[in-house]
């Protein structure tokens, strides 16, 4: 089990779908952020998706990298780096598409309060 307050990296669908899981038992939010290693706004928003999970003990934050886990990618039809997917309890709450700092901390505090 991961440590409140850090990000989870999902190297395999199995790994991926146990954190799902879990998830969805926990109730909290989820911020998933699709990123790759060649992509540039993903390595440069990669630090605040960190302080993010820091900053917000109460919300499950997972990394999947789209060229190791291409099918999840497909299956969530991830077509951008960086997306990030807000979820709780198994449904999709929204997206955000690109390295967009100032809103995605919003709709962290906006939805993990509700």
């Amino acid at each position: 089990m991961a440590e409140e307050g850090t990000v989870i990296a999902c190297h395999s669908v199995d790994e991926w779908t146990r954190q799902l899981d879990k998830a969805k038992e926990s109730k909290k939010l989820v911020v998933v952020d699709f990123t790759a290693s060649w992509c540039g706004p993903c390595r440069s928003i990669a630090p605040a998706f960190a302080d993010f999970a820091r900053k917000f003990p109460g919300v499950l934050f997972l990394k999947v990298d789209v060229d190791e886990l291409s099918k999840v990618a497909h299956d969530w039809e991830v077509e951008a780096m960086p997306t990030f997917v807000f979820m709780k309890e198994g449904t999709i709450l929204d997206k955000i598409v690109g390295a967009k700092k100032e809103e995605i901390q919003k709709k962290i505090e906006v939805l993990a309060s509700q």
